[in-house]
């Protein structure tokens, strides 16, 4: 029988804050665009199906849903890709920030206010062809 005190443990591992700041790029790029294609994906219901529901018979709150499909996609995977290329070192650089904060702005300003403009853009063209 081994006493409690003769048993070994490994001491705790400790990160520092410098270790934290040092994610990976790619990683938190792509978790990004996962949160941002979900959000994408819930405004883009919400409100097309709100301009399906009051456009009567038009078919231009169906264009805007398939151009807001087919728009987003490549959009991205263009992201993804620029993000996926980097190698381990790059992945890590602290000098990556400002190109890491550029694409995620672009990103969230993407995925929040394409559903709203695209969706308001054919709700205006409707108003005016009708």
């Amino acid at each position: 029988m081994v006493r409690a005190e003769q048993r070994s443990y490994a001491p705790p591992q400790i990160v520092s804050k410098a270790d934290l700041r040092l994610a990976d790029w790619r990683k938190k790029m792509s978790d990004h665009i996962a949160y941002a294609l979900l959000v994408y994906t819930a405004l883009q219901i919400f409100v097309t199906m709100g301009a399906l529901r009051s456009s009567g018979g038009s078919l231009l709150p169906y264009l805007a849903l398939i151009i807001l499909v087919i728009a987003i996609i490549p959009a991205c995977r263009n992201f993804e890709r620029r993000w996926n290329r980097l190698n381990d070192d790059q992945a890590h650089d602290p000098a990556m920030a400002p190109a890491f904060r550029r694409d995620r702005l672009w990103l969230w300003l993407m995925a929040i206010g394409l559903p709203f403009a695209l969706t308001g853009l054919f709700r205006g063209m409707a108003a005016l062809f009708s």
